[in-house]
């Protein structure tokens, strides 16, 4: 049996072979026909339920009604929280049948269960577990004047040529990047200097716990988040690496279970809390849990489509540019169908064949959402990187194999150099990886033209893209056979969307 495995974009572990990690997705959103009749009251749960939790979605703008609020407890349910911005309920319930029975109420359009497992879920091993930097490697670490000690490692910052960059500006204060993730650990050296405290929170019940340091992992949970946020925003104070936009804020949602689950209702508590706390970019390296493309011809699986949709549409109508990484498993998004082997993921997986355009992985294939793959050392795509023409936005550094693409020296690994909670740096490697490097650069944007809205950030994101033509043929392994197929003209495709994103011309033009 295939066990299960949680879905953030955590960074790819790359093995000999082809790497495949976990990756993002998402799907379009649908309104379901509400019928008229309230449900009969629940049976008594058995004496051995579990309860499970639910995303009811109704009418934004207004308050709970009471006829729905009295409808659910009638169906068996507790309501934990509303969003009613955007019209979302978070509910738990026992009953088998809440959500066939809430369905059928005046008022709401859809509603689903948003896990498969009962609370809390069982845990489950992580995948890709980061290659740490020794005590002994950090104090030997030696950089030219003007660099932070480790900055030498990261290839990926000339890739996108936010060396040059950083000539220009840092960034401004002003500007805050959310790590919508499993947990900033913002007492690391590398982070502190530009945490942002009131734009941080705990997500993970669905409900936003606002305690001092709730937005953190715990020595058990993984960095997978505080890896992220370094990324972006690695303080240049002499310390360790340089984020993509050292001198911007970045704050931590913590979203994930203990277990590294991404479920519904922290996401929608995590796109509603950044868009209400003048964030004004997030970073969403994950998929949401646990069906890894959510099919809307699945009256569940519809309803967290209409769940999360609400709640990035809500964001960007705030001022957010949402970016989220494409995934780790070389698939074709743009292709026909897609065997996927591993939903859902909290309980059983099995195979089941699916059609990326009707079945979305969220909150990447979301209207709105910029859509990263990931480029390696020699700046073709990752081994492991999906594609797909009219997906991709936008690709930027995620690392690879060192066999596969060595970077140029000093650099001496294919991964993407990260801040690691404890205050250690380590490697990674993935889709989750390049999102942060264009969230940075969407940050840099926002820096330059700080009353641009998202619809601009985003415009100027494409339009200063270098340019990036197809890889073709694609033997990333020269093993003689194809390892995916790349379509599209230099100046948009499946492999590299607009081109990789560029720094420099992000504080320049």
């Amino acid at each position: 049996m295939t066990a299960p495995y949680a879905r953030y974009r955590r960074a790819a572990a790359i093995p000999a072979g082809m790497a495949m990690a976990t990756a993002l997705a998402f799907l379009p959103n649908t309104a379901a026909t509400a019928a008229e009749d309230a449900p009969a009251p629940a049976a008594a749960a058995p004496a051995d339920a579990t309860p499970l939790s639910y995303v009811v979605n109704v009418r934004p703008g207004h308050g709970t009604s009471a006829y729905v609020k009295k409808a659910v407890v009638k169906a068996g349910g507790t309501i934990v929280t509303s969003y009613d911005q955007i019209g979302v309920i978070v509910v738990h319930s026992s009953n088998a049948d809440f959500a066939k029975a809430i369905r059928k109420v005046r008022g709401v359009q859809s509603a689903g269960a948003t896990r498969t497992a009962p609370l809390p879920s069982a845990s489950t091993g992580d995948l890709g577990a980061p290659k740490v930097l020794s005590a002994a490697e950090v104090a030997a670490a030696d950089a030219p004047a003007g660099q932070d000690p480790l900055q030498p490692q990261q290839w990926d910052l000339p890739a996108i040529k936010a060396d040059k960059a950083h000539e220009k500006t840092l960034g401004s204060k002003k500007v805050t990047v959310a790590v919508i993730d499993t947990g900033v650990d913002d007492t690391h050296p590398d982070i502190a200097p530009n945490f942002d405290r009131k734009a941080s929170v705990n997500c993970v019940s669905g409900k936003p716990d606002t305690a001092d340091g709730a937005w953190r992992p715990s020595a058990e949970e993984s960095p997978h988040g505080t890896h992220v946020a370094g990324e972006i925003a690695a303080a240049k104070n002499g310390v360790g690496m340089t984020g993509v936009a050292p001198g911007v804020k970045v704050s931590g949602i913590k979203v994930s279970t203990t277990a590294g689950f991404f479920y519904t209702e922290a996401v929608v508590c995590g796109f509603v809390w950044a868009a209400e706390h003048g964030v004004d970019v997030t970073n969403n390296s994950y998929y949401t849990d646990p069906w890894y493309f959510n099919c809307k011809n699945d009256p569940d699986q519809k309803a967290l489509v209409e769940a999360v949709g609400r709640a990035s549409r809500y964001a960007e109508k705030k001022g957010a540019v949402n970016v989220a990484a494409a995934g780790n498993e070389n698939y074709d998004l743009a292709s026909d169908e897609i065997t996927d082997p591993s939903s859902p993921n909290d309980t059983t997986p099995g195979d089941r064949v699916v059609d990326p355009s009707k079945c979305l992985d969220i909150p990447t294939q979301l209207p709105g959402v910029v859509t990263v793959a990931s480029t390696g050392a020699k700046g073709i795509k990752s081994s492991f990187s999906n594609h797909g023409l009219g997906v991709i936005d936008i690709a930027a550094p995620g690392g690879d194999s060192t066999a596969y693409q060595k970077p140029d020296a000093p650099a001496t690994s294919g991964l993407i150099l990260g801040t690691l909670p404890g205050g250690k740096w380590g490697y990674m490697a993935g889709t989750s990886m390049a999102s942060p490097h264009v969230a940075g650069v969407a940050a840099l944007i926002k820096s330059t033209h700080p009353y641009a809205s998202p619809a601009l950030v985003k415009a100027l994101l494409y339009a200063e893209a270098d340019a990036t033509p197809c890889t073709d043929p694609y033997d990333i392994n020269g093993d003689g056979k194809i390892d995916a197929v790349c379509e599209g003209s230099k100046n948009r495709n499946g492999f590299y969307g607009w081109g990789i994103a560029d720094a420099l011309d992000a504080v320049t033009k």
